[in-house]
């Protein structure tokens, strides 16, 4: 089972008192400060839960699996995500 957004913003109210569209409003705040401080390249760490980051990828040669036709991939950009500390213990229970 996952939590979808929804289920989110229900438990982000329930733990802080804030009302659901509150808490929909800080949830999305969040999701806009990580997308833009990645999308600049800068790094967001939240200490014990997890980090993310920019990392470039180098220009590659792949192959079509369909065909096996070698394909040349360009070099660009993608996204680390590493998990905390409290984020691994919560992993292990």
């Amino acid at each position: 089972m996952s939590l979808n957004r929804s289920d989110l913003v229900s438990a982000i109210a329930a733990k802080s008192g804030l009302t659901k569209t509150d808490a929909d409003s800080a949830l999305s705040a969040f999701q806009d400060v990580l997308l833009e401080a990645v999308a600049s390249g800068e790094g967001v760490k939240l200490t014990g839960l997890f980090a993310a980051e920019r990392v470039e990828r180098a220009a590659r040669t792949g192959r079509n699996p369909r065909t096996g036709e070698e394909i040349a991939i360009p070099a660009g950009f993608g996204v680390k995500l590493t998990a905390g500390s409290l984020l691994k213990k919560a992993a292990a229970k």
